[in-house]
């Protein structure tokens, strides 16, 4: 019973139990590989370089005129520092997402996860929840450098915010495409849906924000409305794709979940600037935030018809009583 007891504190003790399970699951999962590990410590060594470098060549101050959400143009003059941030937080860690759905698959998982009370969105959230909040956790642990630089180096904040704003929520766009990739059996095939995924988004996504700073002349209120509501969208698109792999039964009649997905990352860039073009390049995130709530509904769960369902008030009758054995 001892034993039971210290095993019961130590599960108290590890997650809080409000925390979804899926997502304890994949923290617990994550923290012993050393696909979290490395990269931490790794990351530290070379930011601490990277901000060495910048102190001594004065490279990378930045300009706050260039500071906007998912403006990759900034990372070309934010020196070594933010390039080492982005090549870990952005893309070598949530790119770490393309292998989390086969395990669930080839081996059947996710029809016993589905018995439970667990569906599939909170299955595919459950994951991108886990790999996004490590590339988060390892980026917040990066801020004591970026108050360093911005009080010894003279750093732009605006410009700092923007670097900020642009790792974390590109960060979960490729976590929410590396997931849906991941929901594909051969490694040909998850590569090609990767490439889908990143060539939607940046035509997506590039088209409404090019235009929107274009017509404002300046990365201000409706840029960045723009910019959270191309987050919006590519990461719902990314976990649609991998929640549609997950449906245990398509019926004849029935479209596959996945290929209405395939066809709305195909057909996504073409809704969204004509959304552009409707509203002459200001708010091309109506077009984006569209397409997320479309992701969002397109494929839903076959429920029975209400008349075939008992009525919720009748009681149901018990059952036969138990026999005792002869």
């Amino acid at each position: 019973m001892s034993r039971f007891r210290g095993l019961e504190t130590t599960w108290k003790n590890d997650l809080p139990e409000r925390l979804d399970p899926m997502t304890a699951k994949e923290l617990r999962q994550s923290l012993r590989r050393g696909s979290f590990v490395i990269p931490f410590l790794g990351i530290q060594v070379l930011a601490v370089a990277a901000m060495a470098v910048e102190f001594k060549t004065g490279y990378g101050t930045g300009s706050a005129e260039a500071a906007g959400m998912l403006n990759l143009r900034m990372f070309w003059s934010a020196g070594p520092f933010w390039s080492v941030v982005a090549a870990i937080c952005l893309l070598i860690m949530p790119l770490a997402g393309v292998m989390l759905m086969r395990q669930e698959l080839e081996e059947g998982n996710h029809e016993l996860l589905q018995l439970t009370q667990l569906n599939r969105w909170k299955i595919v959230v459950g994951k991108f929840a886990a790999l996004w909040g490590l590339s988060a956790l390892t980026f917040v642990s990066l801020l004591p450098y970026v108050v360093v630089r911005y009080l010894v180096g003279g750093i732009e904040w605006r410009h700092e915010a923007a670097c900020a704003a642009t790792v974390l929520g590109g960060s979960a766009m490729v976590a929410a495409g590396a997931i849906g990739a991941s929901a594909f059996g051969s490694p040909a095939l998850r590569g090609l849906m990767l490439l889908l995924f990143v060539g939607s988004a940046a035509l997506g996504c590039g088209v409404p924000l090019g235009f929107s700073h274009g017509q404002t002349g300046a990365f201000g209120v409706i840029y960045h409305l723009n910019a959270l509501a191309a987050v919006f969208c590519y990461v719902v698109i990314g976990l649609a794709l991998a929640r549609s792999r997950l449906r245990m039964t398509v019926a004849a009649y029935e479209v596959r979940p996945s290929g209405m997905i395939i066809g709305l990352e195909l057909t996504a860039p073409f809704v969204i600037m004509m959304t552009t073009a409707f509203t002459a390049g200001f708010a091309g995130g109506l077009g984006l935030a569209g397409m997320g709530i479309v992701a969002l509904r397109l494929d839903l769960t076959p429920r029975a018809p209400k008349s075939l369902l008992p009525p919720s008030n009748v009681p149901v009758p018990p059952g036969p009583p138990p026999q005792s054995p002869p």
